[in-house]
């Protein structure tokens, strides 16, 4: 189990141009763009807290989860007012709608079961659901292609995880999908 799970030094995942390639900033707006009354987020897969970083940036309460213990610490040295804890996206330790947003960034790929991380971020947000992902092709970046989702993959299961409106934003090097409850 969890083999797919990043395992490599955790420095790794703030390497100045791994973060110029995640375009967080730009996908930090999009993803909170368009929602009324964003107030909590969780940030599924959180590492070292890359992305809550942002969120908390903008004012959000941000909750981060990990299946990595190591990765906890070094994302609460970044997010001071974050709440992190271990866990996985396959069974969300929190009751039903308790965050306004939920983000997985580069995670689904590597969960062991899609549909049900899919299922449990519908379970506990309210609004929605923002999956960064690798495009389906071969890069000289990120995962190998076998480890990646196509794009009608991960549609067909939000839509069997109960989500209703779901749309696929192009960036430069990865693909955002949102996810409307």
């Amino acid at each position: 189990m969890h083999e797919r799970r990043f395992n490599r030094k955790i420095e790794r995942l703030r390497d100045p141009d791994r973060i110029t390639r995640l375009e967080v900033e730009r996908v930090i707006n999009i993803t909170t763009g368009n929602l009324i009354e964003v107030k909590t987020v969780l940030d599924i897969g959180t590492g070292s807290g890359l992305f809550a970083e942002q969120f908390a940036k903008k004012g959000l309460i941000v909750t981060g989860l990990d299946a990595n213990p190591e990765m906890l610490p070094v994302a609460q040295q970044y997010v001071p007012s974050g709440v992190f804890q271990e866990g996985v996206a396959e069974k969300l330790p929190f009751l039903d709608g308790t965050f306004d947003l939920a983000f997985m960034g580069l995670l689904l790929h590597e969960t062991d079961d899609v549909l049900a991380a899919l299922k449990e971020a519908h379970r506990v947000v309210l609004k929605r659901l923002a999956i960064l992902e690798w495009p389906d092709k071969e890069q000289t970046f990120g995962p190998p292609r076998e480890d990646r989702l196509s794009a009608s993959r991960i549609k067909s299961l939000a839509k069997q995880a109960g989500f209703k409106k779901i749309s696929q934003i192009g960036l430069e090097s990865l693909v955002l999908y949102l996810l409307e409850q």
